[in-house]
């Protein structure tokens, strides 16, 4: 793909963010999509691409009456939504699409239009780990973070610092969740859900969405957004059992997808003005830190807990809240998505000042899947 090709020109999440027991799932997906025509000025008769996970995407064309010529349902986990970009991109470059539209809906509190959640007892996790009892991705996620506790020396006290500074940015905006301060004792107060995550360590469940369009640079001009373009692109996966990663310190997938992601666009993480990294457990932005290259391995939790990250520091990072106290409605990938465009656009509430180059990583789920994409205002 070529750099700044193509271009993000519609971005918007529901109307309602939170809890929202009075919408369906697919009800969110069509709410944030029309939301995002309307900030650039399409209608549904205009789109010829669509990608979702969670409902497919045939049932969203449906719902929302769409006839598409490129169709994506790649459903990994959270990082779907980053997938999908670089698929789209992929597509409009190869004139497969001209105007590709990527959704995401989930009625994680409310459960409102949402199928029954289950593991295969066939799956490779329902034959290999279920047997032990694990009670989801609180205590699964407790397997990799412990080792790298004990091979670093990272204490309990600076994992809780990730959840301190994101609250931070959180209070700066207005559509988060939780806004109210919180400290160090807070964190390590709350109540004990797997140790050593605590309630606080641990990512919201909330109800809503969001929705991007995508097209090529040379159509750009014809929007009245700002566009915000695509520099890098990156994804892979790894393993689907958390028990069987390669290096419990470290992701596969996030090594492949983000250094994919740096060459493609040509920059080094020198360059980058914000980044957001996945975070539906305190210890992601920890393992991103390191494993694109930010920082040398065991060093990221005292970058963090010495506010290089925090309003005002070095490293703008997740400078929505996060999914620790912005929004988490089960696969964040599109909330992370939207702040890094608010940011290129400069309109995000939190704007990290003449941003230029904003980097957004994703995981999915126990460290099985990962997308990077690099977004630029600069044009080409």
């Amino acid at each position: 793909m070529r750099r700044n090709a193509v271009t993000v020109v519609g971005a918007a999440e529901t109307t309602k963010l939170g809890v929202i027991p009075d919408m369906a799932q697919i009800q969110l997906h069509a709410d944030a999509a029309l939301n995002a025509m309307a900030d650039c000025g399409l209608r549904p008769k205009d789109i010829d691409g669509i990608a979702t996970a969670g409902e497919t995407p045939v049932q969203l064309a449906h719902y929302l009456g769409i006839t598409p010529t490129w169709v994506d349902g790649t459903s990994v986990g959270g990082c779907s939504f980053m997938i999908h970009v670089r698929h789209a991109a992929a597509a409009i470059e190869s004139g497969l699409a001209k105007t590709i539209l990527i959704t995401h809906g989930e009625s994680g509190r409310s459960r409102v239009g949402v199928g029954a959640r289950s593991v295969a007892a066939s799956s490779l996790n329902g034959q290999f780990e279920q047997p032990y009892g694990p009670m989801g991705p609180p205590s699964m996620f407790t397997i990799p973070v412990l080792r790298y506790m004990k091979t670093y020396g990272v204490t309990e006290e600076q994992i809780a610092q990730v959840c301190v500074v994101q609250r931070e940015w959180a209070a700066k905006n207005p559509r988060a969740t939780f806004k109210t301060p919180i400290t160090t004792d807070d964190v390590l107060n709350s109540r004990m859900i797997a140790w050593p995550f605590r309630l606080l360590m641990c990512c919201l469940v909330t109800d809503g969405g969001g929705a991007l369009i995508l097209t090529s640079a040379e159509r750009a001009k014809d929007f009245r957004t700002k566009p915000v373009y695509i520099l890098g692109t990156g994804e892979s996966v790894e393993t689907p059992m958390v028990s069987q990663m390669e290096d419990f310190t470290s992701s596969r997938a996030f090594r492949v997808a983000g250094p994919t992601a740096f060459q493609q666009a040509g920059i080094s993480v020198n360059d980058v003005d914000h980044l957001m990294i996945y975070d539906a457990f305190a210890h992601l932005p920890i393992y991103g830190l390191e494993d694109l290259g930010f920082l040398p391995r065991g060093e990221a939790a005292a970058f963090i807990a010495a506010r290089n990250t925090a309003p005002g520091g070095m490293l703008p990072l997740n400078t929505n809240g996060g999914g620790l106290s912005f929004m988490h409605s089960g696969m964040y990938g599109m909330y992370a998505l939207q702040e890094s465009v608010r940011q290129m656009r400069h309109t995000a509430a939190a704007q990290v000042p003449n941003a230029k180059i904003s980097v957004c990583h994703g995981v999915g789920g126990m460290f099985a899947a990962s997308g990077t994409i690099i977004f630029t205002n600069e044009e080409p």
